[in-house]
């Protein structure tokens, strides 16, 4: 058993260039958790990966777009995005922060 203190929780990006913040809190063969923080009014710059992913919205109010379609989300919501489906978060008007499961874990299939 692991408690991953903190997992899930907003983080303003640290590191001068960067515009979100990401940390891994978990990576095992099997799933990888971490969390992605995206200030308000931020930039999701992030591409496609080749694990699923499910999203679990913890803070925050955004805009989801995947395949053509889009979908508000907030606290509680929680999206699946298939391995290679292109996807980003939109209109970001809260800090917005999400808590991620990769499976497997991320970086295992390339």
């Amino acid at each position: 058993m692991k408690v991953i203190e903190g997992a899930g929780r907003f983080r303003p990006p640290v590191t001068a260039g960067r515009p979100n913040h990401w940390v891994e809190h978990l990576s095992v063969p099997d799933l990888s958790v971490g969390t992605y923080s995206i200030p308000a009014g931020g930039t999701d710059t992030q591409s496609p990966h080749t694990e699923d992913e499910i999203y679990v919205v913890t803070a925050g109010r955004a805009t989801i777009e995947a395949n053509g379609g889009s979908a508000e989300v907030g606290p509680g919501a929680v999206v699946y995005v298939p391995a290679g489906e292109a996807h980003r978060f939109v209109d970001v008007t809260t800090d917005f922060a999400v808590l991620v499961v990769f499976a497997p874990a991320e970086y295992s299939r390339q």
